[in-house]
């Protein structure tokens, strides 16, 4: 498996200190190491959390942060509560310097959120894409400022189900059930959205940006197998499977946060090392990369999924 990307270093070495980043599913892996980091640095980090008391207890130790983490309620399988959360942030904060959308399930058995979306597609896409729409007037008066779809290498497929997205019935009310299939187009819309609010936001400042983080120990996997299995008996073959720490997981995000030039490239993908990947030159994976799902660059497709989401969040 290829080495792990990583951060230039003299990027954790920036003063972070005034500046407020929303990193949603801050209590455990990645999502945990990119707020803890920007802390560090000095930033005021807002984990939004489903479970507050989770996201309480894994920041309980401040001793080695320069900024400060604050936990809020935030649950992506209700609109009702990402607008609940968006409007508190506001009330409380003018600034907003970086949206990590990070936050997500995966393979999980069928079901629908509280409004009625299919899981996957409300959690992991919906969600977040509520949640942007509300936080944009705040990006751009901070501007310059950042947004992260934390995507994955799935959006290109994934245990021989394809990756797309399915206009026709995107919350699987037609057809069959697939926790695989509903996972890849959630993951590939996460990518779609990224690139379209890179077109959509030129010539204010702020960028986007999608990522694959890598195959961190998480528990995210819980849905697709036994975390048993992922943190004990695959542990002494993760070289081979190209498994990571939630630091290591949480490197694609941060650069995209932190780097000078990665601006330049808004819209683009991210993507940590990945055995996901059919092509062994895609495997090692890239900052910058060229997504090798088709669909990933074609406009319309991102445009028609914004048009739909819009109205499926209410806000068209």
């Amino acid at each position: 498996m290829p080495k792990t990307l990583m951060c230039d270093p003299k990027l954790f070495e920036k003063d972070l200190s005034g500046r407020t980043y929303i990193v949603t599913g801050a209590n455990s892996g990645s999502g945990f190491a990119t707020a803890e980091q920007l802390a560090k640095q000095g930033a005021l980090v807002i984990g939004a959390c489903r479970r507050v008391d989770a996201g309480k207890a894994a920041f309980a130790d401040t001793t080695k942060l320069r900024g400060s983490v604050e936990i809020m309620e935030l649950d992506l399988g209700s609109l009702a509560s990402v607008r609940a959360f968006a409007e508190a942030f506001k009330a409380k904060y003018d600034r907003l310097d970086g949206l990590v959308n990070n936050a997500g399930v995966m393979a999980i058995p069928e079901g629908k959120t509280v409004d009625g979306f299919e899981t996957q597609f409300g959690v992991n896409h919906l969600g977040h894409f509520l949640l942007t729409e509300l936080l944009l007037d705040t990006l751009k008066a901070s501007a310059p400022a950042r947004i992260i779809n934390v995507s994955s290498a799935a959006h290109a497929g994934m245990m021989g189900a394809t990756a797309e997205i399915n206009f026709d019935d995107p919350n699987c009310e037609k057809r069959e059930y697939n926790a695989t299939a509903t996972y890849n187009q959630s993951k590939l819309a996460n990518l779609l959205h990224a690139k379209e609010l890179a077109k959509q936001l030129e010539g204010t400042d702020v960028s986007a940006f999608s990522v694959h983080p890598g195959w961190i120990r998480s528990n995210l996997v819980e849905g697709a197998f036994a975390k048993f299995m992922q943190n004990v008996v695959m542990r002494p073959f993760s070289g081979m499977l190209g498994t990571m720490d939630w630091f290591e997981g949480a490197q694609t995000t941060l650069h995209c946060l932190l780097d000078d030039n990665a601006p330049k490239n808004s819209g683009a993908f991210y993507s940590q090392t990945s055995i996901l990947y059919q092509k062994k030159a895609d495997k090692a994976g890239a900052w910058p990369m060229k997504s090798p799902n088709p669909i990933a660059h074609d406009e319309a497709v991102a445009e028609k999924l914004y048009d739909v989401s819009m109205e499926l969040v209410g806000l068209k």
